[in-house]
């Protein structure tokens, strides 16, 4: 097993180092690569206004999602006492894996200065030094006397290679950058969503006044990043259906972004903002926890954190289970979360023309089929689902 080992302080974890540790995972062919936050470095005093390590956490697990199922975001070093010595981790992964090859990744100037870490001859025992330059030429000519000198004093197993792809910005530079309240070209959107969202960095957005171009990255970071593509495909489709129905765009695509805001949260999270909020919760919703809470919890945080208005509330309230007598912005939820264009079943094919066509039997053959499915599947129907499909059998048929 090859195992890539790349930390850092990720103050914030930017572009430069997703595309580094993509770089690495694919040059390296490595079956798994740890991103690893640094607490206190000991070669430098962290900046002055440095997020908590929690922040630095979520993000690097932001970027880490983002990076595919290979990558895995550790936080030894946080959970550490002192500073972070590269000794200690790769000693410690080693333990975890005494048998796999690892691959210890750095950039110009660690690798430059490596004689003068801790213990750097039994860093160069358990792994393999990988150091990223800026080009080819670059990096050859500076790598070169220490890559022999490495190998000569350590007998280190040593790669350098030159990054295709450079993302020009430093950590430094960046945060310069989103004090001004530039930047974010650099950041993945959900990292950048995260900053706005927990005032980082001296960014001071009033989160319940944001642009959509900012409410779109604070949202995303609020989402287990496989759901992504889902919630941004909803919001394209909404926008279509909006359109087409003479619904509010603009509303159409805050409630599509927003509708699966909770849905990462765990049951008893769930159970935790329905109290907070004061939601009613039912046996059924008790016992499926995210699954159907998440339409509610949703709409709940939705409202406190975005200040969305009684309408998107509503629309992401309903977009799970539906009900008799809903409005256009929620039947154009419900119907977009349904047949947007990630989703893969027999059934879209004929669901998705129809949405254009007549909204109404769209919205019933939706609800027929997911309570058919459910009902196939031996699960208990919510109420809510089989009043809605009865109330537009009756309007419709």
């Amino acid at each position: 097993m090859k195992i890539g080992i790349y930390g850092g302080t990720f103050n914030p974890i930017h572009r430069g180092h997703m595309a580094a540790a993509q770089f690495a995972v694919e040059y390296l062919k490595l079956d798994k690569l740890y991103l690893i936050p640094v607490g206190i470095p000991p070669h430098k005093e962290l900046a002055e206004g440095t997020p908590a390590p929690e922040h630095r956490l979520a993000m690097a697990e932001l970027a880490g999602q983002a990076l595919g199922e290979h990558v895995e975001v550790l936080d030894l070093e946080l959970r550490r006492q002192g500073k972070s010595y590269t000794l200690d981790t790769v000693r410690a992964i080693h333990k975890r894996h005494p048998k796999a090859q690892l691959y210890l990744l750095m950039g110009t100037d660690m690798f430059l200065t490596f004689q003068n870490w801790r213990h750097p001859k039994e860093i160069a025992k358990i792994c393999t030094l990988c150091a990223f330059g800026r080009s080819e030429k670059d990096t050859e000519a500076l790598f070169a006397p220490q890559r022999d000198y490495l190998r000569r004093e350590y007998g280190a197993d040593v790669i350098t290679m030159a990054l295709p792809h450079l993302v020009e910005i430093s950590s430094t530079q960046l945060r310069e950058k989103m004090s001004a309240g530039e930047g974010n070209q650099f950041l993945l959107p959900a990292v950048y969503g995260y900053i706005l969202v927990h005032h980082l960095y001296g960014t001071q957005a009033d989160l319940k006044h944001l642009s959509l171009d900012q409410l779109r990255p604070a949202a995303l970071s609020l989402l287990d990043q496989r759901r992504v593509p889902h919630v941004l495909g909803t919001e394209e489709t909404a926008a279509k259906l909006a359109l087409r129905w003479g619904a509010d765009e603009e509303d159409a695509r805050r409630a599509a972004l927003l509708h699966d805001c909770t849905k990462r949260l765990s049951r008893e999270e769930h159970l935790d903002l329905c109290k907070k909020y004061g939601i009613a919760v039912d046996e059924q919703e008790r016992k499926n926890g995210g699954k159907l809470l998440h339409a509610k919890t949703g709409a709940a945080l939705a409202r406190d954190l975005f200040g969305v208005s009684d309408e998107i509330y509503s629309a992401i309230y309903w977009h799970t289970t539906g009900k008799p007598e809903m409005t256009l912005l929620e039947k154009i939820i419900y119907l977009a979360d349904y047949i947007e264009p990630t989703r893969n079943f027999g059934a879209l094919k004929e669901l998705r023309p129809l949405a254009y066509e007549d909204l109404d039997r769209a919205m019933l053959r939706g609800l027929t089929i997911a309570v058919e499915d459910l009902s196939r599947k031996g699960m208990v129907l919510h109420p809510n689902s089989v009043r809605a499909r009865d109330y537009l059998k009756g309007k419709l048929l």
